[in-house]
């Protein structure tokens, strides 16, 4: 709970928002989620999500978040969100790989996926620069936030990040 402060931040930034299946929350709608986050602390069966804050580590303070699915049989999900004073850093790839090696390596994970709504460019070049490929676009493939949007399928398989993991 004492990360709450810094949550609170990037919950309530429209624009990091704009992208996540979450609305722009205030400090009480971010406390709630928070208590609930709290609760999932591990991954043991399909449909469970496991997030994890994003700190700095010289200073403490949470500047985003990772989340990994358990979506179905040795498959993931991957997903991320980041206060805007800390995006472009590299911390959300540092913090993906982490997430990617814990889902390949750690619970042996056959493929990751990511969804990701069409126009969050950024997210798109991360996940390209990890080593994701795009496998579908889905037009009007999802009613998010009040409209239809096009979804954005990319995903790895466990021999494209062992082949990428060794090399970097």
């Amino acid at each position: 709970m004492d990360d709450l402060d810094d949550l609170a931040v990037f919950h309530g930034d429209a624009d990091v928002v704009r992208f996540v299946p979450w609305p722009v929350r205030d400090r009480a709608a971010t406390e709630e989620a928070l208590r609930v986050k709290l609760t999932q602390t591990g991954l043991v069966a399909h449909g469970q999500w496991l997030v994890l804050a994003v700190e700095v580590r010289e200073t403490g303070t949470v500047i985003g978040e990772v989340l990994l699915k358990w979506a179905s049989h040795r498959q993931g999900e991957i997903g991320f969100a980041f206060a805007r004073s800390h995006q472009g850093r590299g911390y959300a790839a540092e913090a993906a790989r982490a997430m990617l090696r814990l889902g390949f390596d750690g619970l042996g994970f056959h493929r990751i996926s990511a969804v990701v709504i069409d126009g969050n460019d950024a997210s798109v070049r991360l996940l390209g620069r990890l080593g994701f490929r795009q496998e579908a676009r889905l037009v009007d493939g999802v009613h998010f936030k009040d409209r239809w949007a096009t979804q954005l399928v990319l995903a790895m398989l466990e021999d494209e990040w062992r082949e990428r993991d060794g090399a970097t």
